[in-house]
């Protein structure tokens, strides 16, 4: 089956050999994306507006892969500091996705200098 690499041109370089996201089929899947302007720059001073810059990372991702927030089939979040952050999160991932609830995995993990890394999986094209 091919594959179709998403690069968003308005999206954060990638660090690394690496695509931020591939379709395949009605498939996306993305890699974890870091609270990055399309500069590279790290944006936001707490995990709220990190959050929202990482949303806004992956809705790019999406809508270049002909799917949005409503087609997110399963979330991976990874929090610097799970225990003091995940209230700031939760509440910015909810707005963000409304009544849609994916299934979702939120793990503490030990990030490279930001505080919230996210990746998903979403159905797109005749799959959405």
């Amino acid at each position: 089956m091919p594959q179709t690499i998403i690069n968003p041109q308005d999206g954060p370089p990638h660090g690394g050999p690496y695509s931020h996201g591939i379709r395949v089929g009605d498939m996306v899947f993305t890699a974890g994306q870091g609270p990055f302007n399309a500069a590279g720059d790290l944006v936001g001073d707490d995990v709220a507006a990190q959050t929202e810059v990482v949303l806004d990372n992956i809705e790019r991702i999406l809508a270049e892969a002909g799917s949005s927030l409503r087609d997110v089939v399963r979330v991976t979040a990874h929090l610097q500091d799970l225990k003091g952050d995940f209230a700031a999160y939760n509440e910015v991932y909810a707005r963000r996705f409304g009544d849609h609830r994916p299934c979702r995995t939120t793990v503490g993990s030990t990030l490279g200098g930001f505080l919230v890394e996210i990746d998903v999986i979403a159905i797109a094209g005749s799959g959405a």
